[in-house]
């Protein structure tokens, strides 16, 4: 039962391919920071692969058959893609779900102020964070900002080499000495993670004379008023790129591998598919981090909708074969696990705990203290993933996300087990989980793509 490091396994060949994975991954991550930004990458790699877009195969009332290929977006935060197979849909699809949201600070409606001749926005932060670990980085602002007359203004600042950066400032340790006694989830508290902007006065102002000069700033660099902010989405995210990690470069360390790691394989694998026999999904969504929520997050109704869409394009339509398709559907949740650390092992259980270079990860349930709010994946679907991975070569391990009664953590699986598919967790083991750099083995990622296209090819 004991699985082993995979990297020993591998062939020149083998290395030759995952490098190249890892590499594309890597600037996937240092160019998508935000859901907007990835499902634009991500519908122009799906073009470019000869998708297209199912609202202009509606509007335009064509049908589609085998092996054509569609995407659908919901407000630039999701998208759904779809390869239609020679089997009718009413068999169901093989799925491939992740989400592309991470954790970061978000910029407030009204965000600006100034303190202590210092400029600041004022942020909420987004997903479960350390807020500890977000002081003293440099940081980026990523996001959109939209003029009452439609105009949208594209943000991204602190990414390029001669850019400025922003940080959360904290209070230094000679005077820290009450701070340092709080416990870690008090030391900084969320109203403190307000990033520092500015500090120069605009001249002949005596009354908040550094807020003015930054909006004047802002007002130069972008055409926007201190009130547009009210209809702005705009994210504060760690500034650089995804990095090789390690003397043997064998690990990547960046921001929002969680969930990255899995959307970027998925993506990939979903674009490497060839004429598959049962329609093949790659379903790629928001707002997991905040429990899935809204219009773009796995709870809407836009999935089933596009499959609804799907369905009357192909000319067989009908509500029971829509329910049919949910529930004969196959999927795998794709979404990470926390690796073994070393450092804190008494929070993992050893036998049921995911490594790093151990190959890609089943899980077969999440949640903690009696399996509360989890997807329990059946042992049928076990056995029929089993023999896919064996017959393709594809190293896999089994994990729980840590001990019985301290792990957690959801996905969306178990919203998508509620068509009554089959469902399970699917991903790579991720080191600092949550915090704004994450770890990831390359073996891993590698191992992952390959399960995914193996999946679905075979499933």
């Amino acid at each position: 039962m004991e699985k082993k490091c995979v990297w020993e396994k591998y062939s020149k060949k083998d290395l030759e391919k995952l490098e190249k994975i890892c590499k594309k991954y890597r600037k996937f991550l240092s160019d998508c920071k935000t859901e907007r930004e990835c499902v634009a990458e991500i519908v122009r790699q799906a073009e470019e692969a000869g998708y297209r877009n199912l609202q202009d195969v509606i509007r335009k009332e064509e049908k589609l058959k085998a092996g054509d290929k569609v995407y659908a977006v919901c407000m630039k935060k999701a998208v759904a893609m779809f390869n239609i197979g020679k089997r009718p849909l009413e068999e169901g699809m093989n799925i491939l779900g992740a989400h592309i949201d991470s954790p970061r600070l978000d910029i407030k409606q009204n965000p600006l102020y100034e303190d202590g001749d210092l400029s600041y926005l004022d942020t909420h932060y987004y997903g479960g964070i350390k807020k500890y670990q977000w002081v003293t980085l440099p940081l980026a602002i990523h996001g959109v900002v939209v003029k009452k007359n439609g105009e949208v203004v594209n943000i991204c600042v602190g990414e390029k080499k001669d850019d400025p950066v922003f940080c959360v400032s904290d209070l230094l340790i000679h005077l820290a000495g009450e701070q340092m006694e709080k416990k870690a989830a008090k030391v900084v508290e969320g109203e403190n993670l307000d990033i520092l902007i500015g500090s120069v006065p605009l001249k002949d102002e005596e009354k908040e004379a550094v807020k003015k000069n930054i909006l004047q700033i802002l007002k130069k660099e972008y055409e926007i008023e201190e009130d547009d902010f009210i209809s702005a989405e705009l994210e504060v995210v760690p500034a650089g790129e995804a990095r090789e990690l390690g003397f043997d470069r064998s690990m990547i360390m960046a921001y929002g591998q969680d969930d990255r790691v899995c959307a970027y394989t998925s993506l990939y694998s979903m674009l490497e598919v060839k004429e598959p026999d049962k329609t093949s999904c790659c379903l790629l969504v928001d707002k997991e981090e905040i429990g899935s929520v809204g219009a773009t997050g796995m709870q809407s109704h836009f999935f089933e909708d596009m499959v609804a869409e799907l369905f009357d394009r192909v000319g067989e339509y009908s509500g029971i074969k829509l329910r049919r398709c949910l529930k004969n559907s196959r999927m795998l949740s794709s979404d990470v696990n926390a690796g073994f650390d070393p450092l804190y092992a008494s929070a993992f259980e050893k036998k049921n705990a995911s490594y790093c270079g151990h190959g890609v990860v089943f899980s077969k349930f999440t949640g903690s203290r009696g399996k509360s709010g989890s997807n329990d994946a059946n042992a049928e679907y076990l056995a029929v993933l089993r023999k896919i991975m064996d017959d393709n070569k594809v190293n896999y391990q089994t994990a729980e996300l840590g001990k019985v009664d301290i792990g957690g953590g959801g996905t969306i699986a178990y919203i998508l087990s509620l068509y009554g598919m089959e469902v399970i967790d699917c991903g790579v083991a991720v080191l600092s989980m949550h915090a704004p750099w994450e770890v990831t083995s390359k073996a891993d990622v590698y191992e992952a793509q390959k399960c995914y296209a193996a999946f679905l090819k075979d499933a």
